[in-house]
């Protein structure tokens, strides 16, 4: 079986675990692009649209290793619980995917044991592999998902978002409220969401399961997609991001073990 996601820099010593759940659309052939047309695979109900690069360009900055799925949402969606029917939808943003509807149990089991599992074990297996490293130093690693948002939904009425950035967390308020207090206060006066467009409290399955379980400081950042629409935009938002998790890596009351 192919291994569908990739780890960037997996020896780096970096207290930073950057991941992207969302980071690609690709479809393997056996599904038949779930029966949808090539322009729809390219729309963020297949992926979050600009979030790879951002990724790895964060981790060639920070020197930090990155986790990337590599595989479709539509397909199976890694950033949602896998007893959750919405992680094999039927219909995304008003657009029917064929190729799951009446999914038997034994596709969805496959879906998750080929899919789903490789990506949060590697994910697991490098949080191990990170806090090895940095315990001697009296260090945990800090968690760190990137994620973009689509400015119009056609499923809630066309609505625009307006926020350029969203800062997403659950219990955990650490690195949330560093990022949030940057950004608010940039010199580029950008809106930015606290816990908007989406609620940390209601999707959040790779951060819960992985570092909220485990006391590990962490929090998803959220960009509209419209912002990322060119190299330079991509750049721009991979620095700012990246000045700010160096101060966040950089101060030691973030590095510790704390249960909310």
């Amino acid at each position: 079986m192919d291994q569908h996601f990739r780890i960037i820099n997996s020896h780096s010593n970096s207290p930073l675990l950057l991941i992207c759940d969302h980071a690609s659309n690709y479809i393997p052939a056996k599904y038949k692009d779930l029966g949808l047309t090539s322009n729809q695979l390219q729309e963020h109900i297949a992926w979050d649209i600009g979030a790879a690069e951002i990724t790895l360009q964060i981790s060639k900055m920070l020197d930090s290793v990155a986790i990337l799925c590599g595989i479709s949402r539509l397909i199976i969606d890694t950033n949602r619980d896998p007893s959750d029917p919405n992680a094999t939808p039927e219909i995304s943003d008003n657009i029917s995917i064929t190729g799951n509807k009446n999914l038997t149990k034994i596709n969805r089991e496959n879906r998750l044991k080929n899919y789903f599992w490789p990506y949060h074990n590697a994910i697991r297996k490098q949080i191990d592999y990170l806090k090895g490293k940095l315990n001697p130093l009296n260090k945990t690693p800090i968690i760190f998902s990137i994620h973009t948002f689509t400015q119009i939904m056609r499923s809630v009425g066309g609505v625009r978002r307006l926020w350029d950035v969203g800062v997403l967390w659950d219990r955990d308020p650490r690195v949330a409220g560093i990022l949030i207090r940057e950004l608010t206060n940039h010199k580029d006066n950008l809106i930015v969401g606290d816990n908007k467009p989406y609620s940390g409290k209601e999707f959040y399955y790779t951060l819960d399961y992985h570092a909220g379980s485990r006391g590990l400081p962490h929090c998803a950042i959220e960009i509209r997609q419209d912002l990322v629409d060119t190299p330079e935009q991509t750049i721009y938002w991979a620095t700012l991001i990246s000045k700010i998790l160096n101060n966040i890596i950089n101060n030691s009351e973030i590095h510790k073990i704390q249960q909310y």
